[in-house]
């Protein structure tokens, strides 16, 4: 009779767990049929997009996932890729043709890059905990190790995402794969502070993916497996939060709004989804453009929205993997 008993109490504690899940699945399929709905309410997109144009530099060379895209004040398009036929940085012009590249040996499992006003380049390695500063010719200028990753690190992914750069000239960086937290450091590489926890309230996070920091000290969050922006003072001091955009991969700050790199959230990583452009004062959707693959987001001075890693295909050199997109707004005049 006690192993009956046991065993009807093992049955309802699984039965606990599945109706928990169902009630988890169903209440995300509410909030991506709300965000359809308020997607196909917004203003229709003007932006075409094309795939990224890459000319190979030699024979055998060839890119794996480019895991995230930036733009530079030179027009240059930053790319980091995680195969070993190429160095994990690769800069090209506006023709695809490669001017520079660098980094082999340098990455475990390189994960962002973005370049700060002054024209320097950064990574960020989502294993080995490193962010590095690069000149942009490649030289490398500073490592910052933020530590506290576990050991051994799950599949190398364990460590920081992503950075950004506040007014003052500070670094804000994300460290979700295993942590929680975002860090503060001065532009010569101590730290300042840190905040966040593992949770789903206020300044508590599942996997910060995304960090960007406006021209008046508002610190944006990709708090990716919660479904949210979260916005912050330099401090850390909560301001807000948009929770009807989906799972959110990447964010990118233009002179009129922030891009979010979207997507359902019940769906596996890299489904179709949107670029989503929100007002940053009242996080009202501006427009999109439909997307799929996202990760790495950036926008140009020119107003070009670059998506990595984009769709799987092949590219017109014959390359097969992710390829990296732009999107341009057809209602403007941009050199191309």
């Amino acid at each position: 009779m006690r192993t009956v008993g046991l065993f009807v109490i093992w049955l309802m504690l699984v039965f606990e767990v599945v109706g928990q899940s169902q009630d988890v699945r169903e209440q995300l399929e509410r909030q991506t049929s709300a965000l359809r709905a308020l997607i196909a309410s917004a203003p229709k997109p003007t932006f075409a997009g094309a795939p990224v144009r890459v000319v190979p530099p030699r024979p055998n060379w060839e890119l794996a996932m480019v895991s995230w895209v930036a733009t530079g004040r030179d027009d240059r398009v930053y790319m980091l890729q995680r195969g070993d036929r190429a160095d994990p940085v690769v800069v090209l012009n506006r023709d695809g043709q490669v001017v520079r590249s660098w980094g082999k040996g340098m990455f475990t499992m390189p994960h962002a890059i973005r370049v700060d006003p002054q024209g320097n380049v950064w990574t960020t390695d989502a294993a080995s905990s490193m962010v590095t500063k690069f000149s942009a010719d490649g030289l490398r200028l500073m490592q910052i190790e933020i530590g506290g990753q576990p050991t051994p690190c799950p599949r190398n992914f364990c460590s920081t995402t992503d950075i950004a750069f506040a007014p003052n000239g500070h670094l804000y960086i994300s460290d979700g794969y295993s942590n929680a937290r975002i860090l503060e450091y001065t532009a010569d590489g101590r730290r300042v502070r840190q905040w966040g926890e593992p949770g789903m309230g206020p300044g508590q996070f599942r996997l910060p993916h995304s960090i960007q920091v406006d021209e008046s000290g508002v610190v944006y969050v990709a708090d990716r497996e919660n479904g949210r922006v979260q916005r912050f003072d330099l401090e850390g001091r909560f301001l807000g939060e948009w929770k009807e955009y989906g799972k959110t991969f990447g964010l990118a700050l233009d002179k009129e709004g922030i891009w979010l790199a979207s997507q359902p959230r019940e769906l596996p990583n890299g489904s179709p989804g949107w670029l989503i452009k929100l007002d940053r004062g009242t996080g009202r959707l501006l427009t999109y453009v439909e997307a799929a693959g996202n990760h790495g987001i950036a926008v140009s001075s020119t107003g070009e929205v670059f998506q990595a890693p984009g769709p799987m295909g092949l590219t017109s050199e014959g390359y097969s993997g992710p390829i990296p997109h732009f999107f341009k707004n057809a209602q403007r005049s941009l050199r191309r």
